[in-house]
């Protein structure tokens, strides 16, 4: 027999929801890793409507924000784990990273974003100027 309301598991359910767990983080699970002069980030957002994403930087904080619209109130439900309404999660990035190029895709339920990092953070060579080729060239000039 399937029980419909337990008063106990509903809180459990909604404090993972809003907590998450360990293991399943609340709203948005994410990858992130660095490949070359690039760091890449994946949402999971599955069921969320692209028109509901919005994505905001200000100085290096990206906010992602999503919305899943709420169930109809008029069906007879007999799970509902997903997490519904508005939510947000933020990424602080270093200041080694361009936010000001930043590239968005969202595609099959997955959000990527993709930062590359800043030229003053990449490295880079400086020439040696050696004092006997300074001097040579003072004197054949």
């Amino acid at each position: 027999m399937l029980m419909r309301t337990d008063p106990f598991r509903d809180l459990d359910r909604l404090t993972q929801q809003v907590f998450g767990t360990p293991a399943r983080p609340a709203a948005m699970p994410m990858d992130a890793w660095r490949e070359g002069d690039e760091f890449f980030v994946e949402l999971d957002l599955p069921g969320i409507d692209p028109d509901s994403l919005d994505l905001d930087v200000e100085r290096h904080v990206v906010t992602v924000k999503a919305a899943r619209p709420q169930l109809d109130q008029n069906r007879s439900m007999i799970a509902a784990e997903r997490t519904r309404g508005v939510f947000s999660r933020q990424l602080f990035l270093g200041e080694n990273l361009d936010t000001d190029a930043i590239r968005a895709d969202y595609r099959d339920g997955v959000l990527r974003l993709v930062v590359p990092v800043a030229d003053q953070a990449k490295p880079r060579k400086i020439e040696i100027n050696r004092a006997e080729t300074a001097e040579r060239q003072a004197i054949n000039a």
